[in-house]
């Protein structure tokens, strides 16, 4: 039922202004536009991403959103270059190199927000083979 509906991600935020800067400014998203219900909502590969204002902010220990990219090691290096902090993980099973880890199928990097949310950016690797 749901396969052709179009989805919104939605993303609590402190600061409305604080949060729109790193959004537009630091991850270079295209101005969106701002509801009627105080949402803040950008088109972003053909969905949709709103920031809505929440005072506590989020809680979430998990990935909200994960912006899938071509060269993650090409898109870490312009991201931090527009002031995106990178975390960094050393766990048994789990290690950035460069900030990325290599996920099985894919590499993935982690950031937060200017609000706590944990973002992510990921590349698919080609199948074993060589073919895809």
């Amino acid at each position: 039922m749901l396969t052709h509906c179009a989805v919104t991600t939605m993303l609590p935020v402190m600061d409305m202004d604080r949060a729109r800067a790193f959004y537009e400014g630091c991850l270079g998203l295209t101005r969106g536009v701002l509801r009627p219900d105080g949402k803040f909502v950008y088109m972003v590969g053909g969905s949709a991403l709103a920031l809505f204002p929440k005072p506590g902010g989020t809680k979430a220990e998990h990935t909200a959103i994960s912006f899938q990219v071509s060269d993650i090691a090409a898109s870490v290096e312009e991201l931090k270059g527009r002031g995106v902090v990178f975390e960094d993980y050393d766990f048994p099973d789990f290690k950035t190199l460069n900030h990325v880890c290599v996920l099985g199928s894919e590499k993935a990097a982690w950031f937060k927000d200017t609000e706590g949310n944990y973002l992510c950016i990921h590349q698919d690797l080609a199948p074993a083979g060589g073919e895809g």
